[in-house]
C-alpha cells in the first residue's frame, strides 16, 4: 500500500500536488536552516492565497529567490526587487517580496536561527490529537508568541496565523488528524 492509498487529512486529497505535499512534507519536523527559512518565506507569500497557488509556484520561487539561501537573498537590491516584480512565476506583491528580502537579513542576524524557531515549542514537537479539520485552530498561544517574537527581531509577514501555518508545515506541531496515516508516523519519530 502506498502512502496515498492510506487515509490522510481531507485537505491533502484536493490535488495530486497537495497530496504529495501532505504525504511527504507537511508536518515533518525541520531543523535544517535553509529549508526552515524557505518555508517561512513561502508561508508569508501565501497570505491571502490558497497554499496550492504557492506550491505550484514553488519551483519559480526557488529560482527567483536564489534557492532561499539567506546570504544571497539578503544582498538583493532594488534592482532585484524590480526583477522579481516582473516575474510572472511568483506572486508579484511588492510587500511580500520586500518582506522576504528583509526576512533574510533578520534570519542572518539570529545567532542560532533553528534554535530560535524551535524555542517557541521548547524544542519539541507539539503532538495534537484532532479528530476533525474544524478542530484545528488558526492560531495558538505559541503562534502569537512566535509572531510577536520574530516581528520584534525584524521579521515581516509573520502574523499569528502565518506563524501557525509555518509551525504546522515545518513540523513544530503535528496537526495531522488522528485518522491520518501521517499522524501516528510523525508522532512516533518527532521527539525521539
Amino acid at each position: 500500500m502506498t502512502p496515498s492509498d492510506r487515509p490522510g487529512c481531507p485537505w491533502g486529497d484536493s490535488d495530486p500536488l497537495m497530496q504529495a505535499y501532505h504525504d511527504t512534507e507537511w508536518g515533518v519536523p525541520l531543523r535544517e536552516p535553509q529549508r526552515l527559512f524557505e518555508l517561512l518565506c513561502l508561508e508569508g507569500a501565501q497570505a491571502g492565497l490558497a497554499w496550492i497557488t504557492i506550491l505550484r509556484k514553488r519551483p519559480a520561487y526557488r529560482e527567483a529567490f536564489a534557492g532561499f539561501k539567506a546570504e544571497r537573498l539578503a544582498a538583493f537590491t532594488d534592482v532585484d526587487c524590480a526583477r522579481l516584480m516582473a516575474d510572472a512565476g511568483i506572486v508579484r506583491n511588492r510587500a511580500k517580496i520586500e518582506a522576504c528580502i528583509g526576512n533574510a537579513r533578520a534570519w542572518l542576524a539570529l545567532p542560532e536561527p533553528v534554535a530560535t524557531v524551535w524555542s517557541y515549542v521548547d524544542g519539541r514537537v507539539i503532538q495534537n490529537h484532532w479528530a476533525a479539520a474544524d478542530q484545528v485552530p488558526a492560531t495558538t498561544d505559541a503562534s502569537h508568541a512566535m509572531s510577536a517574537g520574530l516581528r520584534a527581531l525584524g521579521f515581516r509577514f509573520i502574523g499569528p496565523t502565518i506563524a501557525y501555518a509555518f509551525m504546522q508545515s515545518a513540523g513544530l506541531v503535528n496537526d495531522h488528524l488522528i485518522g491520518c496515516f501521517r499522524h501516528a508516523e510523525l508522532g512516533r519519530r518527532a521527539n525521539g
